[in-house]
């Protein structure tokens, strides 16, 4: 045996060796009583492990940070902590939501499989919740559901989960409250193999999906709406989510979780790709299936690979048309309204010329359907509130036409700008609205400035102050 091979051989023995020492121990997993493992600190996981430097490849998440830990007795410890937080969607829109650790979605969790894992998960919302890992294969009693597995974690309380990790793939990890779900409360939970896939690629990042519906002049998103007007990728929306940037030539996985009350047809632009993954884990390569959109259902996650063999700036995007865009809210027809008959806009019954009650020529029914029935349409053109934004050119005036679209292309390429977008065509912005990012391929030397520039505003930016109380 070379002497590289006895060292390895020594390592394994003495991770075993620990990993079977704590499982003879009482461990107080799934109690909301932890002081035991808080009381004793132990030494921070040296750098290289830190970062997952080892032998995969680490997640890029754009926008959300990966979440720290410390190894104890053989066993990641990490600390999770559920909270009410403010997260800007974009320059100017900054919103009270709910996520862990200070962000929204929270933190990504990084391991091997084969690691066992504890998860200090502490409340300071202002009502129970509960963790539940999605798609794990782990004993019932960790499984999270309030009231089925565990009682729910009070305001002020926390709750130890502990398991060894078998599978490996795209996870994640959310609230099984159903409203805490709709108030931003998930984060990926990303288990590396313990052999690495093949091919191996080069870029490997993590995307999750969202919608909020948030009123005009509100913070607060409503939780029991079923339409929705803000829809981030990472807690952001177009165009200020950061973009996807990748080698010319190499080979990228792209991991795509939803949670949310709708399926996105999620499309990119000018390349094809194979579906490689889904939330239970990896699919037989002989599955494997070309596309250039893949439908992301509800609690599904969607690993696409695909060779960078094309240069160029390519949108990726849910390929619903209300889904491309930000803020939307159902004004047309004018702003205000003096006397007998339906506001313009109702509900999408009476928009499609399906009354409920009444005639179609009705007072009531024509300021809704805007097809010249009943006098009150004859008032109330449903034309657009709109500002023309230069989308007709310098000077000109849009067409005042009756049931003229809302379409607006807003660029603003310098509230958004940062390393990523170096580069980019002017007036890019105004294309990549709502749920909708880019995946950037590059020439090398390209490449090259813009890591140089990602790193300088890595080294610049201050680092966040770890909350009270949080071991990380």
């Amino acid at each position: 045996m070379i002497r590289r091979d006895f060292f390895r051989w020594l390592m394994a023995s003495s991770t075993l060796l620990g990993i079977r020492s704590l499982r003879a121990q009482d461990t107080p997993t799934g109690h909301p009583d932890h002081e035991t493992v808080e009381a004793k600190p132990a030494a921070a996981a040296p750098p290289s492990e830190q970062a997952g430097t080892g032998d995969f490849l680490p997640v890029e998440t754009p926008d959300i940070p990966k979440l720290p830990w410390r190894l104890e007795n053989g066993v990641k410890v990490f600390h999770l902590i559920a909270e009410v937080v403010k997260r800007e969607f974009k320059p100017g829109w900054s919103f009270d939501v709910w996520g862990f650790n200070g962000h929204m979605p929270g933190p990504t969790i990084e391991v091997r499989q084969g690691d066992r894992v504890r998860i200090v998960v502490e409340n300071r919302l202002p009502e129970p919740t509960s963790m539940h890992w999605h798609g794990f294969e782990i004993p019932f009693a960790m499984d999270g559901v309030p009231g089925v597995h565990q009682d729910a974690i009070p305001p002020g309380g926390k709750y130890v989960y502990e398991f060894t990790l078998h599978q490996h793939g795209t996870f994640f990890y959310h609230s099984h409250m159903a409203m805490q779900e709709m108030m931003g409360m998930i984060g990926l939970f990303i288990m590396h193999p313990k052999e690495p896939y093949q091919p191996r690629v080069d870029r490997d990042f993590g995307l999750i999906f969202q919608e909020f519906a948030i009123l005009p002049n509100n913070t607060v998103p409503n939780s029991l709406s079923m339409e929705f007007n803000w829809l981030p990728i990472n807690g952001r929306v177009g165009p200020a989510t950061t973009p996807l940037i990748v080698r010319l030539g190499d080979r990228v996985r792209i991991r795509m979780v939803n949670l949310g009350m709708d399926h996105h047809p999620i499309h990119l632009h000018g390349n094809t790709f194979y579906v490689t993954g889904t939330e239970a884990g990896r699919v037989p390569e002989a599955a494997w299936t070309p596309a250039n959109t893949v439908l992301l259902g509800v609690a599904q996650a969607r690993d696409i690979e695909f060779e960078a063999k094309y240069p160029g700036d390519w949108p990726l995007h849910c390929h619903l048309p209300h889904h491309m865009m930000n803020h939307m809210a159902s004004m047309v027809g004018p702003l205000a309204h003096v006397g007998r008959g339906m506001h313009a806009g109702m509900g999408m019954t009476e928009g499609m010329g399906m009354p409920r009650q009444g005639d179609a020529l009705s007072e009531e029914q024509g300021p809704s359907l805007g097809r010249t029935m009943g006098g009150g349409s004859d008032l109330e053109k449903r034309t657009t509130h709109l500002p023309p934004h230069g989308q007709h050119g310098a000077g000109a005036k849009p067409p005042r036409v009756p049931g003229y679209p809302q379409d607006m292309f807003m660029a603003e390429d310098a509230a958004v700008a940062k390393p990523e977008t170096q580069g980019l065509r002017p007036g890019w912005s105004g294309g990549i609205q709502g749920m909708m990012t880019l995946v950037r391929v590059l020439e090398p030397d390209q490449y090259e400035k813009i890591k140089a520039l990602q790193s300088r505003a890595t080294q610049g930016k201050p680092k966040r102050r770890t909350p009270p109380h949080h071991h990380g």
